[in-house]
């Protein structure tokens, strides 16, 4: 694989943690560099960590993953989506709360499961997976945090609005990963 198909891989790779990251900075009233830097390493982590994972297990484990991957996709992005919808009508939890550990491994393993079916496909390729893994991991981080930011931007003059905005568009994501992998899309 050439590095520039790997950085073209991990781009695509990092679309779906960039859109929720950007929902994140939509649902912060306030975006800091810590905000950034922790959903940066969350969704960079994961978008690492999937794909070593992956190849680690090799092919065996891909049928069973590519089968349902997209299923907990779906399930895991309506369920936080619906509930960004719920504290925008509502009025919320805390600022606080909004990237606790348990929000923020959810989006991750949500927004990195393709990242394992990659995985598997590295197993069959001649390919440095450490390197691989850690552009993977780079690019995800720096695009994460600056979705974040760029979420912020709209959020702080939208509030609620922008909340709700960013919990459909998770529930649209999840939608479009489902049916995409149902040939619909």
């Amino acid at each position: 694989m050439q590095i520039w198909e790997l950085l073209v891989l991990a781009v695509g790779l990092s679309m779906d943690a960039f859109a929720v990251s950007v929902c994140k900075g939509l649902a912060l009233r306030e975006v800091k560099l810590r905000h950034c830097c922790l959903a940066g390493a969350w969704f960079g982590a994961f978008q690492a960590l999937m794909p070593l994972l992956g190849y680690l297990l090799g092919s065996q484990f891909a049928e069973k993953i590519t089968a349902v991957d997209h299923w907990i996709a779906f399930v895991l992005l309506g369920l936080i989506g619906a509930n960004m919808i719920r504290e925008a009508i509502l009025g919320g939890e805390e600022q606080s709360d909004s990237m606790s550990v348990k929000v923020m491994l959810l989006l991750a393993i949500a927004t990195s499961i393709d990242a394992l079916a990659v995985g598997v496909t590295f197993a069959l390729l001649t390919i440095r997976i450490i390197p691989a893994v850690c552009t993977i991991g780079v690019i995800t981080f720096v695009l994460s945090a600056v979705g974040v930011k760029l979420g912020s931007l709209f959020g702080a003059r939208w509030g609620s609005r922008a909340e709700f905005a960013g919990g459909v568009i998770l529930i649209l994501l999840g939608t479009k990963i489902l049916l995409e992998h149902l040939g619909i899309l």
